[in-house]
């Protein structure tokens, strides 16, 4: 049995909110003759909880069928100095040979991004294991940063991070994006096409069971459409929010025939309350509710008729494509999905699972909304089949941990 290390600041385990891409593909890569262990933070991002006792410097802890080893970085919230500093502590931990001393050598280490100093400890203690090192890029930093408009181009920090991940890139035994179209940033930076793979997100559905068409629903009752992930700048709720108002609207009388529940936790959660009330959408209309742990969403998902995912209108930033946790969930609940969005890759539509329209646009998604609550249950519930069917086809993480296994495979055989 071969052994990975994989360094990933954010890895979540199952009883966290978020995703836990690198748990779940951790737990089936046994099947394919690897054991991973997920070497992370002591503090969950973004709720900022710390993990470790206080006389706790690390911990190695088995979650379920998989390994994390918890290494001790200071407490932050939001995206400041704190997080930053925070950011910098993970790297240095995980290169300290006293942290690491409880694990079974590795064979092969992965550094994931979201923020390179995570990648390039991985490269750092590759090259002290003298193993192959694979870089995982879920953010391309900083490209993602200059196309939200938090740096500019050519400024000293972007440079110094340009230089970073082009010398992770081509150090490299393999590239993993979750990005479909993101070999077009890749390449260009001198790294082989054939050295670029695409590894989505996905889900587990062994932790979804199929739970059948929704229950029917007396007509005065309203559709319950859901969001659950996070309440931030990128996530477009407030045009969500928006295009309710334009619901209740165009309702007639005291009828609600749609009702949304934003379930989860973030920056603009507060700011995204106060728009609601201003708009005059009170409980019946949008509810804010806490975010659930990982294994809480399978159930979660099952009271939904439908769900909604929106993004900004950042054309420069999505096109390389999506790749969202919460998505795939909700395709494998087997419920039809709204989906806002321009990126180059579209689940939904490529599933028929739902309806697609245009970001930052309140009066379409309105309409959408609205349409999709006026659908016969039967086509709903045909929409629903097909995404979950897509999901059994290409986005299992059984598929997907087999096919990272052959890559690493692959980078193993090079080796020899």
């Amino acid at each position: 049995m071969k052994h990975v290390w994989i360094l990933n600041h954010y890895a979540k385990h199952p009883g966290a909110a978020g995703g836990a891409r690198h748990y779940q593909l951790a737990r089936h890569l046994p099947d394919q003759g690897w054991h991973a262990t997920l070497i992370a933070s002591s503090v969950d991002h973004p709720s900022g909880e710390q993990r470790l006792h206080e006389d706790e410097r690390w911990r190695v802890e088995n979650c379920g069928e998989v390994r994390f080893l918890w290494l001790r970085t200071s407490s932050y919230r939001g995206n400041g100095g704190g997080r930053m500093k925070n950011m910098l502590e993970y790297a240095w931990q995980a290169v300290r040979p006293s942290r690491l001393a409880e694990l079974e050598r590795p064979d092969l280490i992965i550094g994931s991004s979201v923020h390179p100093f995570a990648a390039l400890a991985g490269w750092w203690l590759a090259r002290r294991h003298r193993v192959p090192f694979v870089f995982e890029v879920r953010d391309l930093w900083p490209q993602t940063l200059i196309d939200m408009g938090r740096l500019r181009e050519g400024a000293l920090l972007t440079r110094a991070l340009r230089a970073l991940e082009t010398f992770l890139y081509r150090r490299a035994r393999r590239v993993l994006t979750l990005l479909p179209r993101a070999v077009d940033y890749i390449a260009p930076l001198g790294v082989p096409k054939e050295r670029v793979e695409w590894l989505s997100n996905g889900v587990d559905l062994a932790d979804f069971p199929d739970p059948g068409p929704p229950v029917a629903r007396p007509r005065e009752v309203p559709l319950t459409l859901m969001y659950f992930g996070s309440h931030g700048e990128a996530n477009g709720l407030s045009h969500l929010l928006e295009a309710m108002a334009i619901v209740k609207r165009d309702a007639s009388g005291d009828a609600v025939p749609v009702r949304l529940r934003l379930i989860g936790e973030g920056p603009a959660k507060q700011a995204l309350i106060r728009q609601a009330g201003s708009l005059g959408l009170d409980g019946r209309w949008v509810s804010f509710e806490p975010p659930v742990a990982k294994r809480e969403i399978p159930a979660l998902a099952s009271e939904a008729d439908a769900f909604v995912i929106t993004v900004r209108d950042l054309p420069r930033l999505y096109r390389f494509g999506i790749s969202m946790n919460k998505l795939f969930d909700y395709m494998a609940a087997s419920r039809p999905v709204i989906i806002a969005s321009a990126a180059v890759n579209d689940p939904v539509a490529e599933a028929g699972a739902g309806i697609t329209v245009p970001p930052e646009d309140p009066l379409v998604l309105a309409e959408a909304i609205k349409r999709l609550a006026a659908l016969p249950a039967e086509e709903r519930a045909r929409m629903g089949r097909a995404g979950r069917a897509h999901m059994e086809a290409v986005y299992d993480y059984r598929i997907l941990a087999e096919r990272l296994a052959d890559i690493m495979n692959d980078v193993m055989d090079e080796k020899r």
